[in-house]
């Protein structure tokens, strides 16, 4: 095997180009190279199961708690297909997900703690995989694996940020922590294209997994499946279709006559559909023949937010009390594991690259850290070792803080702290449990054992140092492509905004505005990084009151700038589009900056996004 085919052709490319295309051709380069080193170094023994290597389906619900299955105790919600991967396969009964999404899925792309890789929020830009990191999407498929992510990514919205960018050569799905639509949805994606799409996103999710699963078998290929179902999220919408309402309803109303609230039963019908579709996926192996060999991972992102029946844990979603960050995870794999088997050793959503590289034959990385740990062993061979010493869980809103929420546990005792983003942490806030004889975080023993307190703070201090150390965590910059009439977003979010009255308005992503500009020299900043200097069509999508038109608007990049007198909309909530001029944009790094002149009424505008369209290959 030898790495300098792959390595010549990308120092060619290299040499022909400049900027940011050049910084991510070395990206490219020092990618390949880990890869074919690491594959050149795995093991004789490993090397030997090339044509034995199992597939891999790694399937991933959003926002189902730890007690949202049959299978852990749950005796009101219906789950057979989920119950019955627990059943043929092992159940991780102590499987810990960060306390939100994006973090979870960072770090189980990675295997690495999510702080470490330049993420940490699920907004504000806060969302995006650092560029530098390793995917374990990228190893399997330098490995030879056919690699699909099917459903939420949120990850990265922006080209080299995006799923067939990090490693999958398929994707359909969405880029955000949520869609507002079920049916039809409308905010969805294949390989960085805008696509439509006709019917319930949970069927069309497992559809599209199933042909890539069809088209892995005909073309020989053992295959990477990632079904990321944006279930049971809010909206918790089931169908509302002229044809499918009907289903939809019959399921919702099969858990309101049960008793349940309506919320607790949309969440529990949602959970449901996508148990008819893991169904659905399971018997397409048995037909196939592909179950006896395919590993089959069942988990959630973090911990949960039903509320109707919680066995008696504490927490939901976004704390580090067990509720947040339990997650329910069954692994089946006929050819190797037990069926029926369980395990409580404390495990990892950080765990699944190392165990997917063992199983693949293909080395982790060795130039960084993986905190990860592979669960080979204690999957199919010895269900009571020890595995993790200590699980560690962080979350803040808006910057990594490790005073307001965290929690460290060694398996018997957990240290936390929970308080909100604007109260003021301190040691009384501070919460120790003993989970063997207290699972439900009950009864606050901290007083009685100081000792405990010191070695679990102090442990949990000193990892917190080590995955934020170096690390500034801010937005990436946006990339501005160098295809001629390529065009770039600007989101809401992504801003820094500045001023007296000027605020952001989450909603759904794709309809959050930057709202209130009262005053003169109130902004909003984008950080930029332009490929390529040249010429760019300027579009505004924003809402105006007819009663407020006419004020102005400047939008300006280094020395250039332009002016734009803002018009009306049929109310502030209907945006249209306006082309409002051209802007030159030289290469590498560079500010964006939109800022009142003048207003004539109460706003300036409800600013929905900003996009930049290259006019010109010159530059100047």
């Amino acid at each position: 095997m030898t790495i300098n085919k792959p390595g010549v052709a990308i120092m060619k490319s290299i040499s022909k180009v400049d900027g940011l295309q050049r910084s991510y051709l070395v990206t490219s380069l020092v990618l390949t190279l880990v890869i074919f080193s690491c594959a050149a170094t795995a093991s004789a023994d490993a090397l030997s199961l090339e044509g034995q290597r199992p597939n891999l389906i790694l399937i991933m619900t959003d926002d189902q708690g730890y007690w949202d299955t049959g299978a852990t105790g749950n005796n009101a919600i219906d789950t057979p297909n989920m119950d019955r991967l627990a059943e043929e396969g092992m159940q991780l009964e102590r499987y810990y997900a960060a306390p939100v999404c994006a973090p979870t899925r960072a770090g189980l792309m990675t295997g690495r703690h999510y702080l470490r890789t330049g993420l940490y929020n699920t907004r504000f830009g806060g969302d995006t995989l650092g560029k530098d990191e390793i995917t374990v999407a990228q190893l399997l498929q330098g490995g030879g694996y056919r690699t699909g992510l099917f459903g939420k990514w949120h990850l990265g919205k922006y080209p080299g940020y995006q799923p067939q960018d990090r490693g999958f050569n398929e994707f359909f799905g969405h880029y955000h922590g949520h869609i507002e639509r079920y049916e039809f949805p409308d905010q969805v994606h294949r390989n960085g294209r805008p696509v439509k799409a006709r019917g319930y996103v949970s069927d069309l999710f497992t559809d599209a997994a199933i042909d890539f699963i069809d088209q892995s078998l005909q073309k020989s290929q053992p295959f990477f499946c990632s079904l990321m179902f944006n279930a049971p999220h809010s909206p918790w919408l089931l169908d509302t279709s002229h044809y499918g309402q009907p289903d939809g309803d019959k399921q919702l109303s099969k858990y309101l006559d049960m008793g349940l609230p309506i919320r607790e039963a949309r969440i529990y019908a949602l959970i449901e559909r996508v148990d008819d579709n893991v169904g659905r996926l399971l018997d397409h192996l048995d037909r196939e023949g592909l179950a006896h060999n395919t590993m089959v991972v069942f988990t959630s992102d973090n911990g949960g937010v039903s509320k109707y029946w919680k066995g008696g844990m504490n927490g939901y979603k976004s704390s580090t009390y067990e509720g947040g960050v339990r997650a329910p995870c069954f692994v089946r794999w006929p050819a190797q594991i037990q069926p029926g088997s369980r395990t409580d050793s404390l495990t990892s959503h950080i765990d699944w690259l190392p165990t997917f590289c063992e199983l693949s034959g293909i080395p982790s990385p060795k130039d960084r850290k993986i905190d990860g740990k592979s669960l080979v062993k204690l999957l199919t061979q010895n269900p009571k070792a020890k595995h993790h010493s200590f699980v560690y869980h962080t979350w803040d809103r808006y910057s990594p803080n490790p005073d307001r929420r965290w929690g460290i546990s060694d398996g018997t005792w957990k240290l936390l702290c929970v308080v909100g983003n604007q109260a003021t942490a301190s040691e009384a806030n501070w919460r120790l449990f003993n989970l063997t004889e207290d699972p439900g975080e009950a009864k606050n023993l901290k007083a009685k054992h100081p000792e405990i307190v010191e070695r679990l703070r102090q442990e949990f201090s000193e990892w917190f140092d080590d995955v934020t150390n170096g690390i500034t965590y801010q937005p990436v910059r946006i990339p501005i492509s160098p295809r001629v009439d390529s065009v770039s977003e600007l989101s809401p979010s992504w801003a820094k905004w500045k001023g007296d009255h000027i605020q952001y308005t989450f909603d759904g992503y794709d309809w959050d505005t930057i709202d209130h500009w009262k005053k003169p020299d109130e902004s909003a900043t984008w950080r930029l990084n332009v490929a390529q200097s040249g010429d760019y069509e300027i579009k505004l999508t924003y809402g105006c009151r007819p009663i407020d038109a006419g004020g102005t608007l400047r939008l300006a990049v280094g020395e250039h700038s332009i002016t734009h007198k803002i018009q009306p909309t049929a109310t502030a909530e209907q945006f249209e589009d306006f082309i409002v001029g051209q802007l030159h944009l030289n290469s590498g790094e560079s500010e964006f900056i939109a800022s009142v002149i003048s207003t004539t009424g109460d706003e300036l505008m409800r600013l929905n996004s900003i996009s930049l369209r290259r006019l010109t290959a010159n530059s100047r």
